[in-house]
């Protein structure tokens, strides 16, 4: 699906700094916030998530498969997860909801550990055949973050619905949902999977 708005380098600090100031302003002292970014953007986001007044607490990166090979540079293979919040002290966050300490792999390696860890190996999904949006979360992402900071009945909120990714994950996890998309055809496409309660739709 097409219809993805780019917004120039030149503009990018001044419009990070406007929804952040909106997010800041009706996000609850207990929430909190995952920004994504590729490099590109990296130094504008975070100026303004400084500026505005949100607390950084983790830098987490995602790897993923299948970067894009080029020959004069190194192959971008990643995007950075900024972790912030409003008030460090009234944070939630559940560090033992998805695995106990003492849960183990199969080789004896922690899983809590591991899954706290701030590189998320985390593959790409690709929906071969089916109706797609090109900035789309995996689902475990998504999952990894609503569980590990929301709790059922939490309100989560996607300034940028897309494909409707977040909301989705949010639903099936018995969370509420809200967000905003300026795309008519990504709004279709998002209120038709949550209506049908269908992770994905043919193309």
């Amino acid at each position: 699906m097409q219809g993805y708005n780019e917004i120039k380098q030149k503009d990018y600090y001044d419009f990070s700094l406007r929804w952040m100031s909106d997010a800041f302003r009706i996000l609850k002292k207990s929430g909190s916030m995952y920004v994504f970014s590729g490099w590109n953007n990296l130094k504008d986001i975070l100026n303004a998530l400084d500026n505005v007044g949100f607390v950084t607490i983790n830098h987490v990166i995602w790897k993923y498969q299948f970067g894009v090979v080029t020959s004069r540079k190194y192959v971008t293979s990643h995007y950075h997860c900024l972790y912030v919040c409003k008030d460090e002290k009234k944070r939630k966050f559940y560090p033992f909801v998805r695995f106990k300490k003492t849960d183990r792999t199969q080789d004896g390696h922690s899983l809590h550990y591991k899954d706290k860890e701030d590189v998320w190996e985390i593959k790409r999904e690709y929906w071969t055949g089916d109706k797609k949006t090109p900035t789309k979360l995996p689902a475990e992402i998504v999952k990894k973050i609503l569980q590990h900071s929301s709790r059922t009945g939490d309100v989560v909120f996607d300034p940028f619905l897309g494909s409707g990714q977040v909301a989705v994950i949010s639903k099936m996890l018995k969370r509420k949902y809200l967000g905003f998309e300026t795309v008519p055809e990504y709004y279709d496409f998002a209120k038709n999977r949550l209506e049908k309660n269908m992770y994905r739709l043919k193309a």
